[in-house]
């Protein structure tokens, strides 16, 4: 399993829409093969910055099965507009205890 980490600042002032149009791109996301959850959390005290937390099967489930379908262009031509500047993504790991 990895985790899909992207920080995702928002244009100032357009905070509700954004989070509108991500709760119509949710499934759209979620039903991608190899997607295993989806979370997306705000900011406390940046109000304007996202947090979108995705755990796949693996980097390529990502890649591949999101990223280079139909899927990817349609998620972001709803959340896409209301972005500051381009999201930072990177993929994660555990640390065994």
């Amino acid at each position: 399993m990895v985790l899909e980490v992207a920080l995702i600042d928002v244009t100032p002032g357009h905070e509700d829409d954004f989070a509108a149009a991500y709760a119509q791109a949710h499934p759209i996301l979620c039903g991608a093969e190899g997607c295993r959850s989806v979370r997306m959390t705000r900011g406390v005290e940046s109000p304007s910055r996202f947090v979108l937390l995705v755990e796949w099967d693996s980097v390529e489930a990502h890649d591949v099965n999101f990223r280079q379908t139909e899927r990817f262009p349609q998620w972001r031509a709803l959340i896409g507009p209301y972005f500051a500047g381009p999201p930072r993504v990177e993929h994660f790991i555990d640390v065994p205890a």
